[in-house]
This record gives C-alpha cells, structure tokens and sequence, in this order.
C-alpha cells in the first residue's frame, strides 16, 4: 500500500463517455499522440506540501494540504476555484489517498480522531501524516460529503482507512478487528481485514482473503461492485507483507490476479468500469520485502502486463485509469528523481515533455486521470522550493 510521492461508472460512463468513444481506443490514439496539457496549480492551506489524488468527471479534485508549520495536513477538495479545508474528526490530521471516483459528491479518506491510540499503533495512517503527529491518536475511514464528515466503523478495533467511493454510495477500505494477530510486526497489534461500508456507513461486507492468508485491504470499487485490493499477513499494516497478493473480489470472492513473482508489495491501485485494473508490483521474488515496484495493467483477457517505466528509471508506479484506459503514475531513477507518467496503448510519456509553456514546476507524481483526460498529482516547484498540487488539462492541437 506503499505510495511514493516525491518532497497517489454507471452514472459518470453512461452520461460523459459513449460506448463507441470508450471502445475505439486504436481510432483515437494519433490525435491523443498530439496533445498537450495545461498544468494550473492549486492553492495550498498554508503549508509547503500539497497533493490532488482524486479527480472526478465534475472537476473536483480531492487530496491533502499541509497547514502552516508542517507539522499537520489535512484533507483538501479543490472545485471550481475554491479551496475546501474537509477537517478532521477532531485529531491533528485526515488526507484522501485514493482516487475516490463518484460523482455524487462524496469524498472518502483518513482522519484521526481526538482519542488516544490504547495500544500506541503506527497503523496504516501513520505512515502518511507528518512524523509530529502521525501517530497517538485513533486514526478511521471517513466520508465526506456536503460540507459534513462522517467517521466509518470499525470492524471492532482501533483502527480504520477508507480509499474509494462508487457512484453507488458504497465505499471501500479496511479497518482492525479484535483479534491479535501473530503475524503483525510491533507496534502493529491488531488484525485488519478490507471492509465495504454502505451509502448509510455502515458496514455492508467484510471481504476475506486468500487461503492461507489472514489479512486484507480494499483499495478501490467500481460501479459494478468489483472490488480490488491485498490479502497477505499483518506485517506493518502498510504494504509489504501485507500485500502478498493482490486480488479482485466479485460477490465477496477473492481471485489473485498474478504477480511478476515478488512475494510483497503487490497493490492494486484503481479499477475501471471495465474491470481494468492498475498498480504496481514487485519485480521479483529476489526482492523479497524491499521495495522495488514495477507499473502494471491487469485485464481478464491478456491477465497482467508490465507498463514501462521512462528510460534509465528503475522503478515505475500506476496509480489511476480512466475508461479510455489512460493509465497515469511514476517513474523513478535509482536516485529518487520521480517523474509524473501517462501510459497510453502501453507507450509511456513524461508529462513534463508535454506541458503547454516553460515552467519552473517539476511533475513528480500523476495520481488520477478522469474521463476528459485531466490528470491530478504533485510537483515540486523550483521557484519557491514548494511541492504543489496541480491539474493537468490536455488541449489539443
């Protein structure tokens, strides 16, 4: 469940992408080879680092923002011109992590609580808010939606994480039980498994893992009530480990959807209407717990495929689809230096390379692309030394 991030529909198909737009993808792709995108930044809550990781078919973009002095952020939509701090649940920190993908206004993420952690947990939260109060306090799953933030339950522990919202108001994350799991590394106690909560917050489903296995996490939903995500054992409660496998639930089901033969890290971040799933893997078994991710595109027909990092990065990432499968992510050389991607019929293109104008910004990370080809992610921007969260708009020539 490992993000890098350099210092992430029957309603919205049916209305805004036709089947015969959505199908003839061979028909579009040398006009798509000709566009080129302009990049907008969007304001911060005050601090030095901001991040969209959701965009929508409405424009409203979802990610976080850190506050004055770094030392907390919060979860952030962006719509129309405006900013909209979302709060928390009375902690020091929330953020959206996921592509949400509704168009129903609903925004699905992490938020901690004003309650003190009982069992000291770095829990899955943890590793995404500032080292200052990352941890400490009860960290669940929200939804969002007019203006008012709504806590998901538990599955009877501590702790939650929601990822994704579909057009049907149902949302997709995990959350701990009650069991102590033998498997969990310290400090992580309790054992989680992925959760589907209902329009109303409550718990719909709990989704099992593999056999063999003992923990698992949603990461996203489709209108269609498919379901990706991670079965593997407690480990860390992020990634790793607990990401043996990765695997696609229809009916409650879990089906492993393949590996490029790692035994961890293998996460699946986005799902389409289509069933077309994307995210990153390990590349070997030689890997064994460290991180060394490879982008991935998984289909039910051609099963999983590699998409290619730039030339002379080492790592790569996909992180959203869209339903023309326009896939976006990262791609990273051994010393850290990440670029923003779009795959398209598999050929990778450094975002960077198709900004409209010269700008002092830097594309990092593309963390989701709607259907209209606008992309969200983070840059870094070498004139104020910030790193900023930015729409990309394709316009074409």
């Amino acid at each position: 469940m490992k993000r890098r991030i350099a210092n992430g529909c029957i309603l919205a198909c049916g209305l805004l992408v036709g089947p015969a737009q959505a199908d003839d993808l061979d028909a579009s792709h040398a006009s798509e080879g000709q566009t080129r995108y302009h990049v907008v930044v969007q304001r911060s809550l005050g601090g030095t680092s901001s991040v969209g990781t959701s965009i929508n078919n409405l424009g409203w973009v979802a990610g976080r923002s850190n506050l004055p002095g770094n030392q907390s952020r919060h979860a952030t939509l962006w719509r129309g011109g405006t900013l909209t701090d979302l709060g928390t649940l009375g902690g020091p920190n929330s953020a959206v992590l996921w592509p949400v993908n509704n168009v129903r206004g609903i925004i699905s993420g992490i938020a901690q609580t004003a309650e003190r952690d009982p069992l000291g947990e770095t829990w899955s939260c943890g590793f995404f808010f500032p080292a200052a109060t990352g941890t400490g306090y009860r960290c669940v799953g929200f939804r969002w939606q007019n203006g008012v933030m709504t806590p998901l339950p538990t599955l009877g522990g501590t702790h939650g994480f929601a990822t994704g919202t579909n057009n049907s108001g149902q949302t997709v994350g995990w959350a701990e039980n009650t069991t102590r799991d033998p498997t969990c590394v310290a400090p992580q106690v309790l054992q989680f498994r992925a959760v589907v909560w209902t329009s109303s917050g409550a718990v719909l489903r709990e989704l099992p893992p593999l056999a063999n296995d003992t923990v698992t996490a949603a990461t996203a939903i489709n209108d269609r009530g498919q379901v990706v995500g991670i079965s593997g054992i407690c480990d860390q409660a992020v990634g790793r480990f607990s990401a043996i496998n990765a695997v696609l639930w229809e009916n409650g089901i879990p089906t492993s959807i393949g590996s490029f033969g790692g035994v961890a890290w293998n996460t699946p971040m986005a799902i389409n209407q289509r069933g077309d799933v994307v995210g990153f893997a390990n590349a070997s078994v030689a890997d064994a717990g460290n991180f060394n991710p490879r982008a991935f595109l998984w289909s039910k027909g051609k099963g999983l495929q590699p998409l290619a990092a730039l030339p002379g990065h080492i790592t790569s990432q996909a992180s959203g689809i869209n339903e023309r499968r326009q896939i976006v992510g990262q791609s990273c050389d051994a010393d850290g230096n990440c670029r923003a991607l779009l795959w398209r019929h598999f050929e990778a293109t450094d975002l960077n390379a198709v900004m409209e104008a010269s700008s002092p910004l830097v594309l990092t990370v593309a963390n989701d692309i709607d259907d209209f080809g606008r992309i969200t992610g983070q840059a870094f921007d070498t004139a104020s030394g910030q790193f900023v969260a930015y729409v990309a708009t394709p316009v074409r020539r």
